[in-house]
């Protein structure tokens, strides 16, 4: 892990709706086609889990997740442009395959675009692999974009 030292020390803790503004403040510098903010209020009033990564002041990273006959979803790791190849990427996907065992879940699964290779290194690196294709899953530029899923057996 690369995380600067010198950085304040990071904090993971539930996202709340004061968060909102800052989560979507990063969503929109991270993706072309952001979730919107009323995603984001519906997760955290639907239960879903909600987790922020804190340092110091400012929140930099994010990931929802949902919990269903023992399986989990990671539906949004983010990390704030600025933030990336830091390590903090793998620190909150680890966080939310911590988060998974607690809730007893047998497997996570995630689905990542074809066009973010990072991002499948990543998931690839901590274990997962692909197990489908979901045609057309994604809005892009051009039309739509397929999205790869990947699972974890935990």
């Amino acid at each position: 892990m690369s995380i600067n030292p010198a950085a304040p020390y990071p904090l993971i803790r539930q996202m709340n709706a004061d968060d909102l503004d800052c989560v979507v403040e990063i969503e929109e510098a991270a993706y072309p086609f952001p979730w919107t903010r009323g995603i984001f209020a519906d997760c955290i009033r639907s239960g879903y889990d909600c987790t922020a990564l804190q340092a110091g002041p400012s929140l930099i990273a994010y990931t929802i997740q949902s919990y269903v006959a023992g399986e989990n979803h990671l539906l949004n790791l983010c990390v704030a442009p600025r933030w990336q190849r830091k390590g903090y990427g793998k620190m909150m996907l680890n966080h939310a395959i911590r988060q998974a065992r607690l809730q007893q879940c047998s497997s996570v699964f995630l689905e990542v675009r074809p066009s973010n290779p990072s991002g499948i290194r990543l998931y690839e690196q901590q274990g997962f692999f692909i197990v489908g294709r979901r045609p057309g899953y994604y809005r892009a530029a051009d039309g739509r974009e397929d999205a790869i899923v990947m699972r974890l057996d935990i």
